[in-house]
């Protein structure tokens, strides 16, 4: 049965290790792994514009021995002519896998319903399930084992930031707090979904409306841009919302005194963040960003020889 990777719970914790350890492995001995020898190509599709993704898809997919096929919605027939299930019958007949960042999930779930090669989702409106294991590969090396760390996301609680760290953390043992407005809280049904993961994996989830309570005594502070694409009209609203939410050495200053800075990136320095945090000593965006490289990498070996 193909393995496909939409979400982060995708995988189980036993799954996420190992894919960790895999990608640990493949950072230190770069080209080790070439499952795409041949070249086999890789369909990578945007619907969004982007840098990491692209250029991290890109790079590993040579890395591995593949060609990449960077495809722009704009100039193809899916999502006008063509439907997800369609492009997937296509396209699983010349490429080994499909990488797809979008806005609708239901898009990438109709596209791995209709295929025999894995898919993987490189964002949507509801998860970024990639970046995660880029952050906790991160948060991996400059912290050892994540399983009982606290992590604490700051900003947007509803995005597919504060998503995929409710459900990938949960899924690592660590104890996951989201900082945010009431009114931007993530929705129900994943926040029960990472409780039902810290069940069984030891962590647990809370969400909270106060920066203060939410960073004391944190391991890892994570935030994201307030104005996510598509919602370029909504600035300034969301500006005055979640200006208290911003992090700014005093919030730092309640974590734990060795803890660590994250960021996705791209950065509004001065809005989510100020400049002396992300440009800080305990900021380790440059290794987050690399990182999307080898989880990636990881992520593609791991899904190909399952499926």
């Amino acid at each position: 049965m193909t393995r496909h990777f939409l979400r982060d719970d995708d995988i189980s914790p036993e799954e996420q290790s190992e894919i960790l350890a895999l990608a640990a492995e493949m950072k230190a001995d770069r080209f080790s792994r070439r499952p795409l020898e041949g070249p086999q190509t890789v369909a990578v599709i945007f619907d969004k514009s982007s840098t990491r993704t692209r250029v991290s898809f890109a790079v590993g997919i040579a890395d591995l021995g593949g060609q990449p096929l960077i495809i722009s919605t704009a100039n193809s027939q899916l999502g006008g002519k063509e439907t997800p299930s369609d492009t997937a019958r296509v396209l699983e007949r010349m490429v080994a896998a499909i990488v797809w960042r979008t806005y609708g999930q239901a898009g990438l779930e109709e596209m791995a319903k209709n295929t025999t090669v894995p898919v993987i989702n490189s964002l949507s409106d509801d998860f970024h399930p990639c970046q995660l294991l880029a952050d906790l590969l991160t948060i991996q090396e400059h912290k050892g084992d994540l399983a009982g760390l606290t992590v604490t996301f700051v900003g947007d609680g509803g995005s597919n930031m504060g998503h995929s760290y409710a459900l990938a953390c949960t899924t690592a043992g660590m104890h996951v707090r989201i900082a945010c407005p009431p009114s931007f809280s993530p929705q129900p049904s994943v926040v029960g979904d990472a409780r039902a993961i810290a069940e069984q994996s030891g962590g647990s989830i809370t969400v909270l409306h106060s920066l203060d309570e939410a960073v004391e005594g944190s391991d890892v502070v994570v935030t994201d841009t307030w104005v996510s694409m598509g919602k370029e009209a909504e600035k300034a609203e969301r500006v005055a919302t979640f200006g208290s939410f911003q992090v700014g050495a005093e919030a730092m200053g309640k974590a734990r005194g060795d803890a660590i800075f994250l960021h996705c990136l791209p950065a509004d320095r001065g809005f989510e963040v100020t400049p002396e945090v992300i440009d800080g000593p305990q900021s380790v965006i440059w290794d987050e960003s690399e990182n999307r490289l080898h989880a990636q990498k990881a992520l593609m070996v791991w899904l190909l020889e399952h499926a």
